[in-house]
């Protein structure tokens, strides 16, 4: 017989990013499992409501980074 002991840290970690009033914005939510992203998931809010989460993998974060750089850079 074995013996086998599995032990995870696991840190959910979410940010929110609402208007002033707070009734619109965005969600990105990210678990981390023993030092290592597993997933970054962004939803919209609108009022009361959250859209279904969408899993973005690496490449679309970055994407994502450098639009709203760009955005950042034309305000």
């Amino acid at each position: 017989m074995a013996f086998k002991k599995v032990a995870s840290n696991i840190v959910n970690l979410a940010f929110t990013v609402v208007t002033e009033d707070g009734k619109q914005g965005v969600q990105l939510q990210q678990a981390i499992v023993n030092g290592r992203s597993e997933g970054v998931g962004i939803r919209t809010i609108n009022g009361a409501k959250k859209s279904a989460q969408i899993m973005l993998d690496r490449e679309a974060l970055q994407d994502l980074h450098a639009a709203l750089a760009e955005c950042l850079a034309n305000e």
